[in-house]
């Protein structure tokens, strides 16, 4: 069984036992977070939620926050000695799928 959530301004596919990254939550390590499933497919049923399905939550746990790779943004003016170079870490929270239903 999963279900499609959006979290964050994007949509995840999630099954119940894994764990996926999304955008930084303002919850604690350890907290519980609820969130709409948009989609929940079965053994052999789908449910579309028009936006979301109705009576379905998705139960989240918060394992840990941190910081992505950092992404190296370059710019330069070609023939003119301006150069800019400056990096980013997108910070990201890791949830454990509690449970669907």
């Amino acid at each position: 069984m999963y279900a499609i959530i959006e979290v964050g301004g994007k949509q995840h596919k999630v099954e119940a036992g894994k764990w996926f990254l999304t955008e930084k939550i303002d919850a604690n390590v350890g907290d519980k977070v609820e969130f709409d499933a948009m989609l929940v497919a079965g053994d052999k049923k789908v449910s579309v939620g028009s936006p979301v399905v109705k009576d379905t939550k998705v139960v989240c746990e918060v394992l840990e926050h941190g910081k992505e790779d950092k992404v190296v943004v370059f710019k330069y003016k070609a023939k003119k000695n301006e150069r800019k170079r400056q990096g980013h870490r997108q910070p990201y929270t890791k949830l454990m799928v509690v449970s669907i239903g």
